[in-house]
């Protein structure tokens, strides 16, 4: 008997939250936590994608995407479908059918702990993924089981529905709901500081002026000598 363990599917993130969440930069954040963070094999397929959404949790085995084909079904707008492939690095689960259906959801992006098919179809739909690159040896509908809205592990990093994801070019990080709007007003101060810095260089300040690492040196040096 297949072993199919299914969760209601989770709260979504109020549409405000949202829409501040994807003027934050991922690397924004990587200055001030290291925690959250998708392994870096997980790369965007599509270029100047941001997105932010719920986390819609979903493991399945090697080379079965049954339960994919019915947590399609069941997509919100606004979802973000993350797919635990248990370790299977070979056969791709999403392609070109799986695209065009998520997107016909609603579903935001999708991430992928494994490799996608169809790069071409996935391009011409213009929805955002994150994964680990391409094969051409996909998945069949062999009712092996899986599980949808209980806790995955995604690029090394456990995920539960209902997290915040925050996705890139740079990479993929996961956010507790609870925690992710004060972590996106501090990277948002943060990048605000940023821009103002870069303004100062582009008008002739030195960076290690303004951030204090050519002060940083010159103490050191002056110490050692």
């Amino acid at each position: 008997m297949p072993d199919y363990r299914i969760a209601p599917m989770p709260p979504q993130i109020p549409p405000a939250l949202v829409e501040k969440l994807r003027r934050v930069e991922t690397a924004t954040i990587g200055h001030s936590q290291h925690w959250g963070f998708m392994d870096r094999g997980i790369q965007p397929l599509l270029r100047g994608k941001r997105i932010a959404g719920a986390a819609v949790t979903l493991a399945i085995p090697g080379q079965d995407s049954t339960l994919l084909h019915h947590a399609l079904g069941l997509l919100r707008p606004g979802d973000i479908l993350v797919v635990d492939r248990l370790g299977d690095d070979k056969h791709a689960c999403w392609g070109g059918g799986v695209t065009i259906a998520a997107k016909a959801a609603g579903a935001v992006g999708g991430i992928v702990d494994g490799p996608c098919t169809d790069l071409a179809e996935i391009e011409d739909s213009d929805f955002p993924m994150w994964c680990r690159g391409m094969s051409p040896i996909t998945t069949r509908l062999y009712n092996l089981g899986g599980t949808l809205n209980l806790p995955v592990s995604c690029g090394n990093v456990p995920v539960r529905a209902g997290d915040v994801i925050l996705a890139d070019e740079s990479g993929v990080l996961v956010l507790p709901a609870d925690q992710a709007e004060a972590i996106a007003d501090a990277a948002l101060v943060r990048q605000e500081r940023g821009e103002a810095s870069q303004a100062r260089v582009k008008a002739g300040e030195k960076l290690g002026d303004i951030s204090g690492a050519s002060r940083m040196v010159l103490e050191a040096l002056n110490q050692a000598s």
